[in-house]
């Protein structure tokens, strides 16, 4: 679905490189076990709420970047070209 393939590439292009190898874990689980991506979705900008195996840090993280505090367009997934740079 797009929504997440949007959401969930820019975020991955933003945390990816600074997550440990936990959260890596928790975050591969989070993309590949819920059956309907809808529901991440609708976790992620808190319209329903999270179920206790998915309420964590990195559920955390992707609820403050789904806020889009600073307002960015966020329009389509990123090049990635990022996938090869050196980590920051």
């Amino acid at each position: 679905m797009l929504e997440n393939c949007i959401l969930l590439s820019l975020f991955a292009k933003e945390n990816l490189n600074r997550m440990s190898e936990r959260q890596l874990n928790l975050y591969d689980r989070l993309i590949n076990e819920p059956s309907n991506d809808w529901d991440i979705y609708y976790w992620a900008i808190e319209a329903k709420p999270t179920p206790a195996v998915f309420e964590n840090d990195v559920m955390a993280m992707l609820k403050e970047f789904a806020k889009n505090k600073n307002r960015e367009q966020r329009l389509r997934q990123p090049d990635l070209e990022y996938l090869f740079e050196s980590p920051r």
